[in-house]
């Protein structure tokens, strides 16, 4: 068997474009992966398209082989985007051998060793405001199915919180609380807004409310300031995210700097590369739960990784971004039970890219909401006047550079 060819799908998505990936071969079987990266879809495709290349002629099943040539050719410190790109390729590759082998991936990587995986829901609160909306949100994620919810009530945070803004958190993390009952896990993401000693204080305001994790306290590129907000946290915390490959989630696990990793199995190097990770964290005693703000694609890579990985915690269940998210893969399989996605059964990823619904919805700008509003009246005349800025107009208005 031979890749015959590479390509790529982009598809709408509200903030963000799905990336698909499909491996053709010659005797018909196709691979299906996700490289879905926010703002940077044309650059993940061309990283595919160079990829391609060598890949072409080349047998499927040799997935290591490949990873580390695509690695060690393309990547050189490259970044994310050569990480989506060899991620999603990687990802349809697995998809190719299990159907080939006609088993589900998780089979190919030892069995499983639960019979179906907990999910967590992001997006029950989006573009709502004030705590009666967010509370009933609340409560209708709960009676469609989930038992843990994520979202960011550190609204404004940038460093520090104000007395004010303290408050504020609070009451929200408390109400949400009330709203959905102790049974129900609540997870706060912080997006890295904080400076060390600000989420200790975070931490200690919540702790009552005993939050499941408090997610990427402070910028995960500093271990080290992560290290010092996990020792003082009555809260576990957990990071990976904004994190790809394992060396780079070795430094985070050797420093003891969190008690839960989150590598996105679309842009961390893939099934395998996201394997390890967690092999690597289990060996530390650390949960794993997998980031996953892509489509149904990356849901199912990562239930199947779900399925056999003993240190495996929950996984994230994005909702609210567009209404034909469920059908862009047959057979849809969001859909939560008492918390719970079943297992894939099927050969390879277990699910097919809807091309008619894809082709539906095609590429948008995803910037295009953010831009329409911050480009205002008052930016526009901003702009102007820094267009003819001069020294003299810095001396007679008093401004700084």
């Amino acid at each position: 068997m031979k890749i015959t060819h590479i390509s790529t799908t982009l598809v709408d998505a509200n903030w963000r474009n799905f990336t698909f990936v499909q491996v053709f071969t010659d005797v018909g079987l196709v691979g299906l992966g996700e490289a879905t990266i926010r703002s940077r879809e044309h650059a993940v495709v061309g990283a595919i398209e160079d990829m391609s290349r060598v890949l072409i002629g080349q047998d499927p099943f040799q997935i290591q082989a490949h990873w580390q040539t695509l690695y060690q050719a393309f990547h050189k410190r490259g970044g994310v985007i050569l990480m989506a790109a060899l991620s999603g390729i990687e990802i349809a590759l697995w998809d190719v051998l299990g159907q080939a082998l006609g088993v589900p991936i998780y089979q190919l990587l030892g069995g499983k060793v639960r019979e179906q995986v907990r999910v967590y829901n992001n997006g029950w609160f989006e573009r709502l405001k004030g705590l009666d909306a967010l509370t009933q949100a609340a409560q209708q994620a709960v009676q469609a199915g989930f038992s843990a919810l994520k979202w960011n009530p550190f609204h404004g945070a940038n460093g520090w919180l104000s007395a004010a803004q303290r408050r504020k958190v609070i009451e929200e993390v408390e109400a949400i609380r009330q709203a959905v009952g102790e049974e129900v896990d609540l997870m706060l993401e912080a997006h890295g807004l904080f400076t060390p000693a600000a989420a200790v204080q975070v931490a200690s305001d919540l702790a009552p409310y005993q939050p499941f994790w408090l997610e990427e306290p402070v910028p995960p590129e500093d271990e080290t300031a992560m290290a010092f907000v996990r020792q003082r946290s009555a809260i576990p915390v957990a990071a990976g995210e904004r994190l790809y490959g394992k060396y780079e989630f070795a430094r985070l696990v050797e420093a003891r700097a969190v008690d839960i990793v989150q590598p996105d199995i679309t842009y961390a190097g893939g099934i395998f590369e996201t394997r390890l990770i967690a092999a690597l964290a289990e060996a530390h005693y650390l949960g794993f739960a997998p980031h996953n703000s892509g489509s149904p694609v990356s849901t199912a890579a990562a239930l199947h990784l779900a399925a056999c990985t003993p240190n495996f915690l929950i996984l994230e269940l994005p909702t609210n971004d567009v209404p034909w998210r469920a059908e862009l893969v047959e057979p849809m399989i969001e859909n939560p039970s008492e918390g719970h996605l079943a297992l894939l059964e099927r050969p390879g990823l277990g699910v097919k890219l809807n091309e008619q619904v894809a082709r539906q919805h095609p590429y948008q700008n995803p910037d295009r909401a953010y831009l329409s509003d911050v480009v205002t009246p008052d930016m526009e005349q901003l702009r102007a006047r820094l267009k003819n800025f001069s020294p003299t107009d810095e001396e007679s208005d008093g401004l700084g550079t």
